[in-house]
């Protein structure tokens, strides 16, 4: 059985490829979400058990893809850093989700004829 990416997340999983060759998948959104509820990019990493190296390199990757910057980054000192989504990534980050329910509901349907199609399945061992 091949390995899952997200195994307790069954069902649709979008990527979203818009002009210029700007990808927004679950992975990427996740982060954005992360970030938002947790206010650093490598405490974002952890929750969603995402590597130091890969949250920032999606980071960056989509900070760089967009008309404006989807994340801004304060340096650390007295008053601490942090890292917030700005107007841009709250707006891209609520249109994915938006588009993730909107296809879940549309196909939902024929998703629940995929799955009883498959064998029923016997207990772990």
């Amino acid at each position: 059985m091949p390995k899952l990416r997200h195994p307790d997340r069954l069902g649709l999983h979008l990527r979203v490829v818009l002009a210029d060759g700007v990808v927004l998948g679950p992975g990427r959104a996740d982060l954005l979400q992360a970030i938002r509820d947790h206010g650093s990019i490598s405490a974002a990493g952890r929750a969603i058990g995402m590597s130091y190296k890969r949250a920032w390199d999606l980071a960056e990757a989509v900070n760089n893809r967009f008309g404006t910057p989807l994340i801004e980054t304060s340096a650390g000192g007295v008053a601490g850093g942090g890292t917030r989504l700005t107007a841009t990534g709250e707006a891209v980050l609520a249109a994915y989700r938006r588009i993730e329910t909107a296809a879940a509901e549309a196909a939902g349907q024929e998703i629940r004829a995929l799955e009883a199609l498959l064998p029923d399945r016997l207990p772990e061992t």
